[in-house]
């Protein structure tokens, strides 16, 4: 068991160091790493051939160090830990030969291209060491990226999302060297000229890329949807989700009319209530986040709900650098740090209060507790997950876990009396609870081919409600990355279970702290693996196995289904 054991662990470490050099870029915050010095990604289909062979290669290790065989006697935990990273060897697999966002989604190459850029501003100044060198590597970088991006669509894009990219880029050039020339005072003298140096070429190439899809667009390929074998088979094999694609919808409906019902009713109970206020400026907005960071803290402890460890941490809001604003259709903006830095603050960069800002901006700017809530949710989670005693459980594997966690703490602090003095934020919470399951029906039925693209648009226009580019623009990422913006809604329905569960198995004795503790801790992992470690239930590992080993897949997908 030690032999096996030590195996595993080595294994872990060498994967996760390839993986931090040879894993695509994420918009994301949450699978945010610590990149090596020098590090760009690659998408050229040599580099995807090259990461194909090393993934057969980290498989034979995993199928050696086989917990259902040579580890069947070891301890749950031990088991947990092998099929957690069997999930994220899987899914090496289903971003190179599922998705294939590499080849097909110019939104996804256009962050690869221009994200690293974007990533590399969000930690706040001062912009020291290997970071200027790194900015200056990145920029330089940039017209080889949009030849390789043109190159992979020319053969494999898609129509919509290459319509999509175009309108995200429009203006580029000018909106990069905004943010080189705005970055300039942040960094000595001779990396401000090398920036100046590199930045026109850089530029001029996404400009050209821009125009190219803008051309380009109409003759590319159409939308391709996974199907739901393949839907199923990430199920299975990387969210670890037991339930059928239709369940998920069918409780995802169900959790939409009780928000619904809740928010009516609510809205009812104060109409006559003046709306909340939006706070004063900037300035003011940021103070009043971190008194009411801390005020959530407290709330934790009070009542029992989440252990607050000396030295964790906090969330905060700022102003956005004036080097980052050109560029926020790049990400999460955000800094919620990495495994290397999860001492340092979280910090999330945010606009001036307004009355007409997008939607999770406005409800911020009247409560920041409502970001507090779900941003600052993941802040705490992540540190206390990258700072787990098992090294094997530090890292992002799988939204379903993490984002589940974060959508179930809103709903938990609403219940647990956080907005008793906001009448209005009550109303927003619901109305968050309501978006999120609507994400899953058209997430899950665009991935299984119920939905097609014209009818999720349509389902989005009508439910939430949505304007028409919005939910464009949205349903077309949902058809590049399935799985992801049903994490929320799906997570949250697993804690769920697993705490109605775990009371019930442990009667007098649960503890809605401890039960909170262990979820927040082991955060990155899914939570059937929760559940068997936890109640020592298999019934939904039981369920993934009937799959069948995900290595039966380590070949490339057949064609895709089309729109």
């Amino acid at each position: 068991m030690t032999s096996h054991a030590t195996d595993l662990d080595r294994l872990s470490a060498d994967f996760w160091s390839w993986r931090a050099v040879n894993s695509f870029r994420s918009g994301d915050d949450i699978p945010r790493i610590e990149r090596p010095a020098a590090w760009l990604p690659r998408f050229d289909p040599a580099a995807i051939e090259v990461q194909r062979g090393e993934l057969a290669q980290f498989a034979e290790r995993w199928r050696a160090a086989d917990a259902s065989a040579a580890m069947i006697s070891s301890p749950v935990a031990a088991q947990v830990d092998h099929r957690l990273l069997g999930s994220a060897l899987a899914r090496v697999h289903w971003e190179l030969d599922v998705l294939r966002n590499w080849e097909r989604d110019a939104v996804f190459l256009t962050s690869q291209i221009l994200g690293p850029w974007f990533d590399l501003l969000l930690r706040p100044a001062p912009v020291e060491g290997a970071r200027k060198a790194a900015l200056v590597q990145v920029l330089a970088a940039m017209p080889a990226g949009v030849d390789q991006a043109i190159a992979n669509l020319e053969r494999a894009g898609v129509a919509t999302l290459a319509r999509v990219a175009a309108a995200q880029l429009d203006d580029i050039g000018p909106r990069l060297a905004e943010s080189v020339e705005a970055l300039s005072p942040f960094v000595d003298d001779a990396t401000a000229s090398a920036l100046a140096d590199v930045q026109p070429a850089a530029s001029v190439a996404l400009t050209r890329y821009a125009d190219w899809l803008v051309r380009t667009a109409d003759r590319l390929g159409p939308d391709a949807v996974v199907g739901r074998d393949a839907f199923v088979w990430y199920l299975r094999h990387i969210a670890l989700v037991a339930a059928e694609p239709e369940e998920l919808v069918r409780a995802a409906l169900q959790d939409y009319r009780r928000s619904v019902v809740a928010e009516t009713v609510t809205r009812n109970r104060y109409r006559d209530l003046p709306p909340a206020e939006l706070a004063a400026d900037l300035a003011e907005l940021v103070a009043e986040e971190s008194t009411r960071e801390q005020e959530v803290r407290d709330f934790y402890e009070e009542h029992g709900l989440l252990t607050q460890p000396t030295g964790l941490r906090h969330y905060r809001f700022a102003a956005y650098p004036p080097y980052l604003e050109p560029l926020a259709f790049l990400g999460v903006t955000d800094d919620l740090t990495n495994d290397a830095r999860r001492g340092e603050d979280a910090v999330s960069y945010v606009a001036a209060p307004a009355s007409d800002l997008p939607y999770f901006e406005a409800a911020n700017v009247r409560d920041p507790r409502l970001g507090i809530i779900h941003e600052g949710a993941h802040s705490q989670q992540l540190a206390l997950s990258w700072a787990h005693p098992n090294p094997l459980r530090r890292r992002y594997v799988d939204s379903v876990a993490n984002e589940g966690i974060a959508h179930y703490n809103e709903e938990l602090m609403l219940t647990a009396g956080l907005f008793d003095d906001a009448p209005h934020s009550q109303t927003i919470v619901y109305n968050f609870m309501r978006l999120r399951a609507l994400r899953v029906v058209v997430d899950v039925n665009l991935a299984t081919g119920v939905f097609s693209l014209d009818e999720a648009v349509r389902f989005f226009v009508d439910s939430v409600p949505m304007d028409l580019e919005t939910a464009t623009e949205e349903t077309a990422m949902y058809v590049a990355t399935p799985g992801l913006a049903m994490s929320y809604n799906v997570g949250k329905q697993e804690v769920q279970r697993l705490l109605a569960d775990a009371m019930i198995a442990r009667g007098a004795d649960f503890s809605l702290r401890e039960f909170h503790d262990s979820v927040w801790l082991n955060g990155n992992v899914p939570l059937s693996l929760q559940r068997w470690e936890l109640l020592g239930d298999r019934a939904d590992v039981d369920a993934l196995d009937a799959a069948g080993p995900w290595t039966n897949a380590l070949r490339p997908a057949g064609p895709a289904k089309h729109l």
